[in-house]
């Protein structure tokens, strides 16, 4: 008599699977009766696959960082070079933290994996969700690398069609379902184009609710870009409205005496910074550097890949932070597939004495636009649920004498000011921050009042946008719902 899983245990967590039913794979997660019944449904429903829409289909590469010189550029003059982080769930390509190549490179060792308008993005390498898809706007010209396919259809509604489609919750636990790959999941070329597609759906409700959320995030923008004024009015700090986009504007003269046995960097003694940094110094309250407020400060490690095997009484596994988890908008973001768990020494662990208000430094690291330099902070949240270290690129400081948070908030303005920039140097297509000058920044000293009424006001603005943002993420979820229960029937 066959063996029968008992009625009272979860079919969806223990099940059988017969020797026949076997599709060459051994993964239990493959076999789930939830997802092979969905796969199923979805199949039945479809009348082409991903293929018969594909004219033609290519992955990319990345050029090596090690050669910056000879495949990269700058934003001005270079080719977008797409990455995972541009495909968005909404169809859409962000350009932000964009990275670019130069046109030889485009033209040439690149040449299979251009992108132009209309062309479908779709991700089929990585850890998260599988098969994000986005398509290229109107009068794009990129290219992309190889964890992604550009698909040209020929046609952009068509495009945007299947972008809606593959974004669906449902099509993405098919994709899902069919990755291989451990640590850094996979879908190769026959999976992706075998996907079921369904003609015909109306995604109006979806739409709707992506016009919704680009409202309520506008709204988030504006809320967040008021931080920067709000924090710097209320500290007497006038930043200056000189502009310096042409030639005459970006040229000055320094004094031999002031880069004698210094840095020849024109950044640090360009006209802009200077002007910035008296900004804070016309401030009418009481300036100090940072370094008088640093108790202690600390350089990170990496330490030792979770899946080895190690003496569990020398080392202890701990959610590293990157600079990958550093969000220009928040603070940390920890809530994601992609963070790191390592094994740190428990001596260096020791030394490291990470504790509630400790800042984090991005002291390697950055891009074309964004400065390294960034700043979070370990709250009390933050440390009770993970066991905390972090990575060799950031440098953690602890403070006294200054409200930790108030700090944060600060450098986070300065940061986004653009001081920061002024202290960097960069090698290899790295960007550096050099910390003594960091350490010697100057900080604009409030009373203790108006620190905590500072943090208080920008904590609400930031409660608010956040309020706003997930009201945004919850009607769409909501709309993508309704849209696969009429699809799928149930």
């Amino acid at each position: 008599m066959a063996y029968k899983v008992p009625h009272n245990i979860d079919a969806n967590k223990v099940f059988l699977v017969n020797y026949s039913e076997l599709e060459g794979r051994l993964e239990p997660e493959f076999y789930r009766p939830s997802l092979a019944s969905l796969e199923k449904r979805i199949r039945e429903l479809a009348t082409h696959k991903l293929s018969d829409y594909a004219l033609y289909m290519a992955g990319g590469a990345t050029p090596p960082k090690t050669e910056a010189d000879k495949f990269y550029a700058d934003s001005e003059s270079g080719i977008p070079f797409l990455r995972v982080q541009n495909l968005q769930t909404n169809g859409e390509l962000s350009l932000n933290d964009c990275v670019y190549i130069n046109e030889e490179t485009h033209n040439g060792l690149l040449k299979r994996s251009q992108v132009a308008e209309g062309d479908l993005l779709v991700k089929i390498t990585g850890v998260g969700r599988m098969a994000v898809a986005s398509v290229a706007p109107k009068g794009f010209v990129g290219n992309t690398n190889q964890h992604m396919v550009v698909i040209k259809t020929g046609d952009v509604e068509l495009s945007k069609y299947l972008a809606r489609y593959l974004n669906l919750d449902i099509i993405e636990r098919i994709a899902s379902r069919h990755s291989t790959g451990g640590t850094r999941p996979a879908l190769d070329y026959p999976s992706l184009k075998s996907i079921p597609i369904i003609e015909g759906i109306d995604f109006f409700l979806i739409d709707k609710a992506l016009k919704e959320k680009k409202e309520k995030e506008e709204k988030v923008h504006e809320l967040l870009d008021s931080i920067n004024e709000y924090l710097l009015n209320i500290l007497g700090i006038k930043l200056p409205r000189t502009k310096f986009e042409t030639l005459q504007g970006r040229m000055f003269t320094v004094s031999y005496s002031k880069v004698c046995g210094g840095r020849l960097d024109p950044k640090l003694y360009s006209t802009s910074i200077a002007q910035l940094k008296q900004s804070l110094l016309d401030s009418p309250y009481d300036k100090r550097l940072l370094k008088g407020f640093i108790m202690s400060n600390y350089s990170g490690e990496w330490g030792i890949d979770e899946s080895e095997e190690v003496d569990e009484k020398k080392y202890t596994k701990c959610l590293v932070v990157r600079a990958t988890e550093f969000d220009n908008t928040y603070n940390l973001r920890l809530d994601n597939s992609r963070v790191k768990y390592r094994w740190i020494e428990n001596s260096k662990l020791l030394r490291m004495n990470i504790q509630a208000n400790d800042l984090l430094i991005e002291k390697s690291g950055g891009s074309e636009d964004q400065p390294v330099g960034r700043i979070a902070i370990l709250s009390d949240d933050i440390l009770k649920e993970n066991k905390i270290a972090y990575s060799n690129f950031i440098h953690k400081i602890t403070v006294d004498g200054i409200n930790p948070m108030y700090l944060y908030y600060y450098l986070k303005t300065m940061h986004n000011i653009k001081i920061t920039d002024s202290m960097q140097s960069q090698t290899n297509g790295i960007r550096n921050l050099i910390m003594h000058e960091y350490f010697n920044q100057t900080i604009v000293v409030p009373p203790s009042k108006i620190q905590q009424e500072i943090v208080d006001h920008i904590t609400i603005i930031r409660q608010q946008a956040k309020a706003l943002q997930e009201e945004g993420k919850q009607i769409l979820e909501q709309a993508k719902k309704e849209v696969e229960h009429m699809i799928i029937g149930k």
